[in-house]
């Protein structure tokens, strides 16, 4: 199939991450469903795009109706699924570990892993009976898939589930040449992630400002493991900024 055939859904496509995958995408020819909480950043970047290969489609990802209404409204106007990029995901305020409220740990596990596991349920479903048969599912990981930093446990905590999600579903997906891999970004400078260039806490309890990189840096390595054939996978790639605290000793 070519570009202009392919279809995905980017989860979180108002800013950050999500964006500039959605628009490394669409400039490769991609008819992109850009989901996230908020209208106004997704008619944005539907701005950026050529008219009719952008679909806006607000999305409340904790919302298993709201999810369902994104996966209805993408077959309705493109009639297929190439592509899922579960990025929507969010952290939550560094507080030791014990005075963590339950209701804060639920919101993070139901953004970062509930929902991406909804959503790759929702594409299997599209994915598997249509002609041409399959796509592929990208999921967010994080550097904190591999390394958690201070007072983060909720967050530490589901990007390591969101590993075990990639494996069931690159598994499973077999079956249905559905292909499934992870992206594992550290310190993208995004809204998110730009705070890092100010100072975060470090394991020696010391305050750093740490290295960034361009978040169209990721939405490159998304766009490559998008275009591969369904013969062939990216299981696991982390992109980061290359002089942050993660190899070695920090």
């Amino acid at each position: 199939m070519s570009g202009a055939d392919r279809i995905a859904i980017v989860t979180g496509a108002g800013t950050g991450v999500g964006k500039a995958s959605a628009l490394a995408l669409a400039r490769a020819g991609w008819s992109v469903v850009l989901s996230g909480r908020r209208q106004a950043p997704l008619d944005a970047v539907a701005a950026q795009i050529e008219e009719g290969r952008a679909l806006v489609v607000p999305t409340d990802v904790t919302d298993p109706d709201s999810i369902a209404n994104l996966f209805a409204q993408t077959k309705a106007r493109f009639g297929r699924l190439d592509l899922l990029f579960n990025n929507a995901g969010i952290g939550a305020p560094p507080v030791p570990l014990e005075d963590l409220p339950l209701e804060t740990w639920r919101q993070v596990v139901d953004t970062n892993l509930t929902a991406l596991f909804l959503c790759t349920q929702h594409a299997f479903r599209i994915m598997r009976d249509q002609d041409p048969r399959g796509g592929r599912i990208i999921n967010n990981g994080s550097i904190s898939a591999h390394a958690p930093r201070p007072n983060s446990i909720a967050y530490t905590a589901t990007k390591h589930a969101v590993t075990g999600l990639t494996k069931a579903t690159s598994l499973d997906g077999r079956a249905y040449d559905i292909a499934s891999g992870q992206i594992d970004i550290g310190n993208a400078d995004t809204p998110m992630g730009g705070k890092m260039k100010e100072g975060v806490a470090q394991a020696d309890g010391s305050i750093r400002a740490e290295a960034v990189m361009d978040p169209d840096h990721v939405g490159d390595a998304v766009l490559m493991m998008a275009n591969l054939p369904l013969s062939a996978n990216v299981q696991f790639i982390t992109v980061m900024a290359t002089k942050m605290p993660f190899v070695g000793r920090g």
